[in-house]
């Protein structure tokens, strides 16, 4: 059976998009090193996306921007993100992380704290984030003196601080306290 693990990184930001990653192993597949990403230094999330690329068996990585964030919700946008990270691999059932399920025809399971229970979760979370941290650093050219590469969207004093100085940039969720007071 082909277990789709997904996990999303970057619901709480006031900045960027919200990044699900869907990854399918073999049935059995183990390796320690992958864990919740949370637990994980930047560098070995790095190196750890690169053993989940080569030893998954289908993985993808799905990116809903800040608009469409603030069209849906973040909640839902969410879910839309999880889901078409799904429809991407080829899976017999899903494993998804937190509390919310999504549109899928397949068998399905909500595991809260499911990032630290199993590997398809983990390689999920630890392929979410280093692909959105990718993607802030590449923001942090393009809109400077936000300082996204170093906090990555999120509500940081620096950042509340930027906006409050520079007002929110096209990549801000305007629907989100502390970018919408500026708007």
């Amino acid at each position: 059976m082909l277990i789709a693990g997904i996990d999303e990184a970057g619901r709480g930001p006031l900045a960027g998009p919200v990044v699900a990653a869907a990854v399918v192993f073999n049935d059995g597949y183990y390796n320690p090193q992958i864990r919740d990403s949370k637990q994980l230094s930047a560098k070995k999330r790095e190196e750890l996306a690169q053993v989940v690329k080569q030893a998954a068996v289908a993985w993808s990585i799905v990116a809903v921007g800040p608009r469409r964030i603030d069209r849906m919700n973040i909640r839902q946008a969410t879910k839309l993100a999880m889901s078409l990270a799904l429809r991407r691999v080829k899976a017999d059932f899903v494993l998804i992380d937190g509390d919310m399920l999504i549109d899928t025809a397949l068998p399905q399971r909500n595991v809260v704290k499911g990032d630290s229970l199993h590997v398809e979760i983990s390689a999920a979370s630890i392929l979410a984030k280093v692909h959105r941290d990718q993607l802030m650093r590449v923001l942090d050219s393009k809109y400077p003196g936000y300082g996204l590469a170093k906090h990555a969207g999120y509500p940081t004093k620096s950042h509340r601080d930027a906006i409050s100085k520079l007002g929110p940039s096209c990549i801000h969720r305007r629907t989100f306290a502390g970018v919408k007071e500026y708007c």
